[in-house]
C-alpha cells in the first residue's frame, strides 16, 4: 500500500509538472487594444463581406442535402430553412471575433496600431482596394504559365517516351 502510494504521489507530481509546463507554453490571450487595432484593419479591408452570407449559405446547403433523400418534406425542409436562418442569424460574427484574435496573435500592439493607421492612410486604402484585381491577375498569369508549362512538360515526356520506341 506504502509502495501505491508513493507511485500514485510521483504520477501527480509528474502530472502536476507536465500541465504547469503546458500552461506555461500557452499563448497569451491578446490585449483588448490589440484586438480592437485587429478588428479596425478588418473592417477597413471590408473582410465581412467574405462571411456575412455564411449562415444562410449553410443553412442553404444543409437544405438542399436533406432535400436529395427526404424529397417529399420540401415544403416543411423549405419552412424550417427559414425558422433555422433566423435562429441562427448573426452567427457568423463568430468567424469575424476568431479572425480579429488571430490577426491579435499574430502581431505585437505595436504593429496591429501601424497597420490600423496604414490602412486608413490613402496608400492603405489603395492597397485595400487595388489588391484584389493584383491579385487576380496575379492569379490568371500563374494559370496561364502552369498550362504553358504542363505542356511543355507533356512534350518531355512524349519525346523521351519516343526514345524508347514507345509513342503516346
Amino acid at each position: 500500500m506504502k509502495k501505491f502510494s508513493k507511485v500514485l504521489l510521483a504520477a501527480g507530481a509528474a502530472l502536476g509538472l507536465m500541465l504547469g509546463s503546458a500552461m506555461a507554453q500557452a499563448p497569451k490571450p491578446p490585449s483588448a487594444a490589440a484586438l480592437g487595432y485587429a478588428k479596425e484593419i478588418l473592417a477597413a479591408k471590408n473582410v465581412n463581406a467574405i462571411y456575412q452570407g455564411a449562415v444562410p449559405g449553410l443553412v442553404q446547403r444543409t437544405k438542399d442535402v436533406l432535400l436529395q433523400s427526404n424529397l417529399n418534406y420540401q415544403k416543411d425542409l423549405n419552412e424550417v430553412a427559414v425558422t433555422v436562418a433566423k435562429e441562427l442569424a448573426g452567427r457568423e460574427k463568430e468567424i469575424g471575433e476568431e479572425m480579429a484574435r488571430i490577426y491579435a496573435t499574430s502581431f505585437t500592439e505595436q504593429e496591429l496600431k501601424e497597420l490600423a493607421v496604414f490602412y486608413k492612410s490613402p496608400l492603405g486604402a489603395k492597397v485595400i482596394a487595388q489588391e484584389p484585381a493584383a491579385f487576380n491577375q496575379a492569379r490568371q498569369y500563374m494559370d496561364q504559365w502552369a498550362q504553358k508549362f504542363a505542356e511543355e512538360i507533356n512534350g518531355k515526356f512524349r519525346a523521351e517516351m519516343k526514345k524508347r520506341g514507345k509513342e503516346i
